[in-house]
């Protein structure tokens, strides 16, 4: 064999130990050791129902038997069987036994508690097997799961059997034939184990020693002996199958194991927003800009103008007598804007008549009033009767109409003497003799130039 084939057998062989040895520790890791303490995995143990036999502490098919003080924590029946000695409350009622809870002799309720035992000893012996283990159980340590072997055995001087795990993990184990303690012998709880979840399926008969220690439900397939002075934290169920199965007590105590709910978990209190009760509070109205009706208040108005006689700077605007003459008047002119040098006749006095105002809430801006003369003019003659004076003294109602304003504003003028004679003034003629000449100034001024052209 060359070097080459013998670096590759070497190299083989070491390859294929080392993956033994890799294979070995995964299943013990993954498939725990009986009596290792190393939690299985493959835990498919379930509690198998006991529905109607679940608050029983004693059930027998063929009686029970007690002799001594035994203390029975839960309800104690049979069927078919009714025969039942050595406790108070029974039909027989010598004790010295005392039972609390119901004795139930060969009634309905015991019928229905048998059954239900039957059904729970039936699933319990259908569960897959986890581990298959010798007969000696003292001394171990075993984690959840369902264990199988012939019979079943606890020895005090081995140590006790420990069951380690949680409130909610379930241990069922499944005898063939017998389960066997010895005296003084215990099943002990580890890491929050409960006792209801410890199932034990016996094949046959258990017999447990006096001053023992058992955790969990027995179910028998026949009978059950406890002897003197022995402690069952669970149940007593024989004649799940046999009807021949009988219990036999001396002086022990049997006490319903009922498993602890787990401390509910105190919920985090999460900061949750109040929801504020609502108050009635006044609405605060929002205020709506409404335009104010104003209360007309006779305020005087404040004329920034003087009440002067009338003698107006502007020049008025040729008013429309609506008047009829006096009789033997016969005015031709037309009605001329008063001019401001006119003189009054001897002994006439002009009477001014100050403006009467409207008064209005926002002070006016007065513009110059349009006279509107409604008084009857009487003419006056004065010198010779070629001439004639007009004088107006205004007594007629003038309105004034302010800018900006909607006020009215009345001023009453009293009519004077008419104007004289009927024809223009003198500077009026004045005015159209210069337009005249103008006119004519400028065509002769073009006649000249269309010579020259």
């Amino acid at each position: 064999m060359s070097k080459i084939s013998k670096l590759f057998t070497r190299a083989g062989v070491v390859g294929i130990s080392w993956s033994l040895a890799l294979a070995v520790s995964v299943m013990l890791l993954a498939g725990g050791y009986p009596g290792s303490g190393v939690a299985s995995t493959l835990q498919a143990a379930a509690a198998p129902g006991l529905g109607a036999a679940q608050s029983f502490a004693v059930l027998a098919a063929a009686g029970v038997t007690n002799t001594g003080p035994t203390k029975v924590t839960g309800d104690l029946g049979t069927h078919p069987t009714a025969a039942v000695t050595g406790f108070f409350g029974t039909t027989a009622n010598e004790g010295p036994g005392t039972v609390t809870g119901q004795i139930h002799q060969a009634d309905a309720t015991a019928l229905s508690a048998r059954n239900a035992l039957t059904a729970a000893y039936n699933n319990a012996a259908g569960q897959p097997t986890d581990f298959a283990v010798g007969t000696e159980l003292g001394g171990k340590t075993l984690a959840p799961g369902v264990y199988a072997s012939g019979t079943f055995g606890i020895t005090a001087g081995a140590g006790p059997l420990t069951l380690n795990g949680n409130a909610n993990d379930i241990w069922v184990f499944k005898a063939g034939s017998t389960l066997i303690t010895s005296a003084s012998s215990s099943v002990v709880l580890a890491g929050g184990a409960q006792a209801c979840n410890v199932f034990w399926q016996i094949g046959s008969s258990a017999t447990l020693g006096a001053s023992s220690t058992l955790q969990g439900t027995v179910m028998a397939h026949t009978t059950i002996t406890v002897g003197n002075s022995a402690t069952v934290v669970g149940r007593l169920l024989a004649g799940a199958v046999a009807d021949s199965g009988a219990v036999t007590l001396d002086n022990d105590t049997i006490a319903v194991s009922a498993c602890a709910l787990p401390p509910a978990a105190t919920p985090t209190p999460t900061a949750v927003p109040a929801t504020p009760t609502p108050t009635a509070i006044p609405a605060t109205p929002t205020a709506t800009a409404i335009p104010a009706t104003p209360t007309a208040t006779a305020i005087p108005a404040t004329p920034t103008a003087t009440a002067i006689p009338a003698t107006p700077t502007a020049t008025a605007i040729p008013a429309t007598p609506t008047a009829t003459p006096p009789p033997g008047a016969t005015p031709t002119a037309t009605a001329i804007p008063a001019t401001p040098t006119a003189t009054p006749p001897p002994g006439a006095t002009p009477t001014a008549t100050p403006p009467v105002e409207t008064p209005i809430a926002v002070l006016p801006t007065i513009a110059a009033p349009v006279d509107t003369p409604t008084a009857t003019p009487t003419p006056t003659p004065v010198g010779d009767s070629s001439t004639q004076t007009v004088i107006d003294t205004p007594t007629a109602t003038s309105v004034a109409t302010p800018v900006g304003d909607t006020s009215t504003q009345t001023v009453t003028v009293t009519p004077g003497l008419p104007r004289t004679g009927g024809f223009p003034l003198p500077m009026e003629i004045i005015a159209l003799s210069g337009l005249a000449l103008i006119g004519l100034g400028w065509l002769f001024r073009r006649l000249r130039q269309q010579r020259h052209i």
